[in-house]
């Protein structure tokens, strides 16, 4: 069987409907018919052969990872999740360097759940911007290793020393004999064969396609209308289901005054009370949805268990951030350097302030949704957008009351994520997909409306910061205490202790690498009555916006230019200086303003610097303002992420990064009022709109040093660049976002 299930096919082509009885057992029956270079794997990972080795060391077996054709085009089962950030051409690119495939060759897919791609210290996840840093070194040497087997395979047919053979892209050649075979009709031999080790790699300056901007795989499908998302599939015999969440979280559903009424309705299946909703199921999701907003629910009031906090029903945004900022005292010490009191107390000058971001939605552009089918063999099958196969196989199963060998996930392409897809319960409708398929007996098909939506995401937490920092007689800072109050979202959904802080809650505020040499950085926890999570940039995403307005806060304290400033703070810092001064020379030097630009604007610049997930990023923003509202006109970004795999999609990501950087900082927000999210959709939650979408400037850098992420670095810059450079047009601070609270004026002009 030379053609994939459509099942599995990735990007490669949307089913009108997957067959009922398509189970992963069935469809690795199919694969084994094909000349592949490698065995299938079952759900729970473990290899089919008989002679399966007893442990498995991630990203180290050819045959988990690829499966040649025999038309020489290259399957490969990507540990991490393509969401748009372009990882399965990274993965192309890396893998298709050492096995002399071009990148165009590839079929990419997520991969089954299974200990062979937990790649990150033995777990798998797509975050944190990890994904091609933390599998570059094991891609190349498993494109390495399926090259090498093949070169064996063909020395054996042609009956010559693997020495006088070499490749070209899909195929090997014997130049000696003017003769050359397909990959693909190597395939089978190859796959007999042991797996070497310690191949050599190729050098960098025989590269073909890392480092070079390659085309993206999967763009011709998301362009025509075929790749295939979550939202697209079926399943045959499958129902459809819509649900209604209570308001607040916690609340419980109790009686439905028009039950009857609504079962009566066309194309009712069923109406389903489920643990903080109640659901309705129809031959249509339109029926689903029409039929479960028509009910009448009396809501009452449920007990918190360990992963949602009741929401009071006086709760506010307005309270919590009171709460937060009434909160005294240095916290608990993350980063200490030198003595920052007695560094106070001598200094000539201290700068004190206090800044504030909201919660924010993810807002993607995907509804949530999922499928859940039982078959008859006893497993669990899952159609959900995910970040993590394996951890969302764990909970499936306890949903379930089943064992996790008996859950099988499928990990469709993302419409979007940076932490929407990971195990937030409560924001994602596979559970209640997985209870209705239990109770029906059928597969469900749940998908939420953008209301309901809103309603459940696990929002960035709320934060407040203080900052106190001591500068000498000629405006030099020696001493910056400050202190983070929030919830970390990584202790909400993996533990916290008291003794401990979450990096998440202080990342962007520790670490600097500014010269100052008396600092301290502490965290007071504050619980966060909301569901909470992982956003883009996480704790970077708020911090360096704190940290990096108040460096220019302390700049003008001191009489010193903040671009200045930082690059005398950067002086022994080599790698730092030459990207902020790499950043000026992109923007045509630096000026902070205010100037008057050709069309007559009045206009300011401001920089800010970021060391996000292994990258540095430094940033320049230009704006103006125009009745009461800020007017980005150029963002310039300088980004090292050490090296690179491919410069386009780094600029992507950088366009895009600064995108949802400067929609946070001048119009998003979620504000809770009397227990429940006002916006419910995205007229009540503006994004940035095409027509404010500055000019974005990028420039690439590449220091040597170890590969840092690329997806979230590119966004903690541009609110504290496009703050700083509002604050510069209206002679006033401002220490709170969004921008679109408060009507600013230009006091300079």
């Amino acid at each position: 069987m030379n053609e994939m299930s459509p099942l599995h096919k990735g990007t490669a082509r949307k089913p009108d409907a997957l067959p009922l009885n398509l189970s992963r057992r069935s469809f690795l029956g199919a694969s084994l018919g094909a000349l592949v270079l490698g065995v299938a794997l079952e759900g729970g990972g473990r290899a089919l052969a008989q002679d399966a080795p007893p442990a498995i060391v991630p990203g180290t077996r050819v045959n988990a990872y690829i499966e040649i054709r025999p038309d020489s085009t290259v399957l490969f089962r990507s540990a991490f999740i393509e969401g748009g950030q372009g990882i399965f051409t990274a993965m192309a690119q890396i893998v298709g360097e050492e096995l002399d495939v071009d990148p165009s060759q590839f079929v990419v897919e997520g991969a089954p759940p299974g200990p062979d791609y937990g790649l990150i210290g033995g777990l798998r996840f797509t975050g944190g911007s990890m994904s091609v840093r933390k599998s570059y070194d094991a891609m190349r040497k498993l494109g390495a290793a399926a090259r090498q087997m093949l070169l064996q395979a063909a020395a054996t047919q042609l009956g010559v020393p693997v020495g006088e053979l070499s490749t070209q892209p899909g195929r090997v050649i014997h130049a000696a004999s003017s003769r050359s075979i397909p990959y693909g009709e190597l395939a089978t031999a190859a796959a007999a064969l042991p797996m070497p080790t310690d191949v050599p790699l190729r050098s960098r300056e025989d590269f073909r396609w890392i480092g070079k901007p390659v085309a993206r795989i999967d763009i011709r499908d998301k362009s025509t209308g075929k790749a295939t998302y979550a939202i697209d599939l079926k399943v045959d015999g499958m129902l459809y289901g819509a649900v209604q969440h209570g308001v607040r979280l916690g609340l419980e559903p109790g009686a439905l005054a028009n039950e009857d009424q609504v079962k009566a309705m066309p194309g009712v299946h069923s109406v389903h009370r489920l643990p903080g909703a109640v659901a309705v199921l129809a031959n249509s999701w339109w029926r689903a949805r029409r039929a479960v907003e028509a009910l009448q629910i009396t809501w009452t009031e449920g007990a918190p268990d360990s992963v949602v906090r009741v929401m009071p029903a006086d709760y506010s945004s307005e309270k919590h951030l009171a709460d937060l900022k009434a909160r005294t005292g240095d916290g608990l010490a993350f980063e200490t350097h030198g003595a920052v009191g007695p560094a106070l107390a001598d200094a000539d000058r201290i700068v004190e302030a206090s800044f504030d971001a909201p919660h924010l939605a993810h807002a993607q552009l995907e509804p949530p949704s999922a499928i859940a089918r039982f078959n008859a063999d006893g497993t669990l099958e899952i159609w959900a957008p995910n970040q993590a196969p394996e951890m969302f196989q764990a909970d499936a199963a306890k949903v379930a009351g089943i064992a996790p060998e008996k859950v099988i996930i499928h990990s469709p392409i993302l419409g979007g994520f940076f932490g929407r897809h990971f195990l937030y319960q409560t924001s994602n409708p596979y559970p209640q997909a997985i209870l209705l398929a239990k109770a029906t007996g059928r597969p469900v098909k749940l998908l939420w409306t953008r209301e309901e939506e809103f309603l459940r995401d696990a929002l960035r937490p709320m934060s407040v910061a203080r900052f106190r920092a001591g500068l000498d007689a000629k405006g030099m800072p020696i001493a910056m205490s400050a202190v983070a109050v929030c919830e970390g979202a990584a202790s909400r959904w993996f533990g916290r202790t008291d003794d401990k802080v979450d990096s998440t809650a202080v990342e962007g505020i520790a670490g600097k690498v500014y010269a100052i040499p008396n600092r301290r950085v502490g965290h007071i926890h504050v619980d966060d009555p909301t569901i909470i999570g992982f956003w883009r940039s996480v704790g970077h995403s708020m911090n360096d916006f704190f940290y990096e307005t108040f460096f220019d806060e302390m700049a003008d304290a001191g009489k010193q230019d903040p671009y200045e400033l930082r690059r005398r703070l950067l002086a022994e810092s080599p790698r730092h200086l030459a990207l902020i001064e790499a950043v000026a020379a992109l923007s045509g030097g630096w000026k902070r303003g205010p100037f008057t630009a050709e069309d007559g604007t009045r206009r300011a610049r401001g920089v800010a610097m970021a060391s996000p997930f292994g990258s540095e990023v430094a940033t320049i923003a230009e704006v103006s303002l125009k009745q009461g509202e800020v007017v980005v006109h150029n963002v310039w970004v300088a980004i090292d992420p050490g090296s690179i795999v491919n410069p386009a999609i780094i600029e992507a990501q950088v366009n895009s990064a600064v995108a949802l950087g400067l929609s946070s900082a001048l119009l998003e927000e979620v504000v809770y009022e009397e227990g429940a999210p006002r916006a419910r959709n995205y007229d009540g939650y503006p994004i940035l709109p095409p027509d404010r979408m500055p000019k974005v400037h990028v420039r690439i850098v590449e220091s040597g040093a170890p590969m840092g992420g690329i997806g979230e670095p590119g966004l903690p810059g541009v609110p504290p660049a496009v703050v700083n450079a509002a604050s510069v047009l209206t002679g006033q601070r401002i220490r709170s976002l969004p921008l679109s609270r408060s009507n600013l004026t230009d006091m300079a002009g």
